[in-house]
């Protein structure tokens, strides 16, 4: 979906490094090699741009921060076929995927994922390494904090905050700010106890 989304955006040669060393392609582009073949993209006399297309958004930080952090530079990508307010600020290595809206006046992080058919509206703040998931949708003045996946067609309500490192079940409804990380689900959502390990 994103090497498709960077071809759209006008990008001439995609190649992917994958740590799975028996892949030789993936979809129709070469894997050329693993992250240990970072350096040598980065210091090449072309100009590179790198984008995580990882969903986890653990490994997709210390991926971007890596990249990031041996001088190479992030893409920006996005969809032809999504809507987004000119004042609308985009994270380096960030996402727009095709029929998502994101309206005026909202920040997205670093290394977001604004998935298919998702909106996100008004006066949003979005943490970096977010998923905002296919078909969900964050209401005007919503907060989320880094690293929160919301799940496919879950709803935030307006001017509701959501902590760090939370998973929103899909189809869930968030209508109460949310100040614990775990993992939440239902309508309205609920915090799923976490299981007490012990001696028997």
């Amino acid at each position: 979906v994103c090497s498709e989304i960077a071809k759209l955006q006008g990008y001439k040669e995609i190649l992917f490094l994958d740590n799975n060393r028996s892949l030789s392609v993936c979809g129709n582009y070469p894997v050329v090699g693993t992250d240990d073949n970072i350096n040598s993209y980065i210091n090449n006399k072309e100009e590179t741009d790198f984008f995580i297309s990882i969903g986890d958004p653990c490994i997709r930080k210390r991926l971007q921060e890596m990249v990031v952090s041996k001088g190479g530079k992030m893409a920006v990508l996005i969809h032809p076929n999504s809507i987004i307010s000119k004042d609308t600020e985009l994270g380096p290595g960030s996402v727009v995927m095709a029929g998502a809206v994101v309206n005026p006046n909202t920040s997205i992080g670093r290394g977001v994922i604004i998935n298919t058919a998702s909106s996100v509206d008004h006066d949003c703040i979005i943490g970096d390494y977010c998923h905002i998931s296919v078909g969900s949708h964050a209401c005007g003045a919503v907060m989320i904090g880094a690293q929160t996946w919301l799940g496919a067609g879950s709803t935030i309500s307006n001017n509701v905050s959501i902590c760090e490192n939370c998973t929103i079940g899909a189809g869930a409804v968030v209508i109460n700010d949310i100040v614990q990380s775990g993992v939440y689900v239902g309508v309205p959502a609920r915090k799923i106890p976490e299981p007490i390990i012990g001696n028997n």
